[in-house]
């Protein structure tokens, strides 16, 4: 019914006015000045020359100042320039000039409705309602100022008025309803709804009013009632589905829950991100993840299958499941379809850094740096990725440039010296390795692993072993059970020919990971070193099958003698 008010009113505002004439027994002949001025007045006025037809509509003001269409037709034109206050006082001066005109009251009575003067609207209203008493969109109006002027039992008759001419109309029941509400006459708003029921038994504006009633009110079993009946008669109804999915998750029914929480990821007016929200929460406050929860996020799959966060969502859910390479995997297709998001980089490039996979790390980060050129983290792994698959100058040159961008982070600053130091020593420029690695022990005195690496560089170059072994008795003393410590120890002792002390050391790594392919080999040289030939090679050939990279590992396996390592 509004959008009719509404209708009805533009359309009285942009129709032209008319003149009219009221032929008495006294009317004047009509100057045909005034004539010649309002014709050219409206002309302008129909070519869309607002101004100059004002100003030719106020000529004619000047040849025939009571004319109540002039001052209509002025009303509308300084409403076209949006000067509502000269267009108000022009209609009223056309009303007062012929209060009986219809037209020029309809307008007032809009005039005041807009303005927010509601008791004078009104007044118009009912003089317009006098005149047609069944014109539908005057009633309607005449209804909404009525409610807006307080008037809350005229209203409701003006309502009823228009359902006598109309029949029951769900929104009028509605609007009836809550005029009772406030009337604190519940009951009879009651009654308007459930009789607009029997004629409209599925409509789900009447089922949602009394579902909001009966919540606000605190009834809750006649809440989840008519919430049920709303899911049944609006199956698309997601806030409905919604709502039915949270109150028995509250209630701890989580299977009932799950129906209505697919349910609501069915209907449209359930969007992705409102899916994202409910499934972001379930992921960081549910300590064990339901199977229905799988169901869902392949529902957001199935519906938004090239949108990126689909394929982020369901990665953060199988990395729930410790499915490290699908989450990987779904994480690179979010990536596919929107490389804009760098929570969704940062997590793949943790991943590929946590499994070693530096040729994707070495691809990935640099892709990253495309679009996040100022992010310190990228730049570092990059680095990583470049010193591992020793391309160490590449190293150099993109760790140099992401240094640059630390502020304040000591610790982040240490580890892109460590790593520099990293690549200088793989350059073999042994004192600008030492330099970086010194500066970031002097950023980060605590960090066993810049220790380690740095001890563990110190060692294969021969560079400086007392002061390996001096940073790696440190990390040792306080990770007595971390066999790559253990690992390095034994190396700085092997390279310093101290070898019966390297074994035991070995001997320890090897204990704690039997598999790691560089603690075997190496535990493989120590015994060869202290006569145990046979034994050495033995681990030789375990360390190969495990996957050394040791370039001369098949030379020592075939000559049955130690070689220095070549990586």
């Amino acid at each position: 019914m509004r959008f009719i008010l509404i209708i009805s009113f533009f359309s009285i505002l942009v129709s032209c006015g008319t003149t009219k004439e009221k032929v008495t027994k006294d009317s004047k002949p009509i100057d045909p000045a005034y004539i010649t001025a309002f014709h050219e007045a409206v002309r302008l006025k129909t070519v869309g020359q607002i101004n100059e037809a004002i100003a030719a509509f106020e000529k004619c003001l000047t040849l025939k100042e009571d004319d109540d269409a002039v001052y209509y037709a002025l009303s509308q034109l300084y409403l076209i320039k949006n000067d509502r206050l000269t267009s108000a006082n022009h209609i009223r001066k056309a009303a007062e000039l012929d209060p009986d005109n219809i037209w020029y009251t309809q307008e007032l009575a809009y005039m005041y409705f807009e303005s927010s003067n509601y008791n004078e609207a009104v007044k118009n209203f009912a003089k317009l309602i006098k005149k047609e008493p069944r014109n539908v969109d005057w009633l309607y109006g005449y209804a909404e100022a009525l409610v807006k002027a307080g008037k809350y039992d005229e209203a409701i008759s003006a309502y009823n008025k228009m359902e006598d001419q109309l029949g029951v109309y769900p929104e009028l029941s509605i609007q009836k309803f809550q005029l009772y509400v406030q009337l604190k006459q519940d009951a009879k708003g009651i009654v308007e709804i459930e009789n607009a029921r029997k004629k409209f038994p599925q409509d789900s504006q009447l089922i949602a009013t009394l579902v909001d009633y009966y919540f606000q009110r605190g009834k809750e079993t006649e809440a989840i009632q008519m919430l049920e009946e709303l899911s049944i008669a609006d199956p698309k109804n997601g806030r409905a589905n919604l709502a039915l999915a949270d109150i028995y998750r509250q209630k701890g029914d989580q299977k009932k829950a799950y129906v209505f929480l697919k349910k609501a990821f069915e209907c449209p007016d359930v969007t992705l991100d409102n899916k994202m929200q409910i499934l972001i929460n379930i992921h960081e406050t549910s300590y064990k993840v339901d199977p229905e929860v799988y169901e869902l996020v392949e529902m957001v799959l199935r519906d938004h299958p090239t949108d990126a966060k689909s394929y982020s969502i369901k990665g953060d859910f199988l990395l729930r499941q410790e499915k490290e390479d699908e989450a990987l995997a779904a994480y690179k297709m979010a990536l596919k379809y929107d490389k804009t998001q760098y929570p969704i980089w940062n997590q793949v490039l943790i991943m590929e850094y946590q499994a070693s996979d530096f040729n994707s790390l070495y691809k990935d980060a640099n892709e990253c740096l495309e679009y996040f050129p100022t992010i310190t983290t990228v730049y570092l792994l990059s680095g990583v990725a470049s010193v591992q698959l020793k391309q160490y100058q590449e190293a150099i040159t993109v760790l140099e440039s992401g240094i640059e961008l630390v502020v304040s982070d000591k610790s982040m600053e240490a580890e892109f010296n460590g790593q520099l130091g990293e690549a200088y020593f793989g350059v073999k420029d042994h004192i600008k390795g030492k330099a970086f690695y010194e500066k970031a022990l002097k950023l980060d005195p605590n960090s066993s692993l810049i220790k380690n690496n740095y001890a563990f560089r110190l060692a294969m170059s021969k560079t400086d072993l007392e002061r390996a072994l001096d940073i790696i008795n440190e990390v040792v003393a306080l990770n007595s059970q971390s066999p790559h410590f253990l690992d390095t120890k034994g190396v700085v002792l092997f390279q310093m020919t101290l070898f019966e002390e390297a074994k035991l050391f070995f001997d320890k790594a090897y204990k704690l990971n039997p598999n790691d392919k560089l603690i075997v080999e190496h535990q493989g040289d120590a015994l060869y070193k202290t006569g145990q030939k046979t034994e050495a090679v033995e681990l030789w050939i375990k360390a190969k099958e495990l996957g050394s990279t040791n370039k001369m590992i098949d030379k020592k396996i075939d000559k049955k003698e130690f070689y220095e390592p070549v990586y």
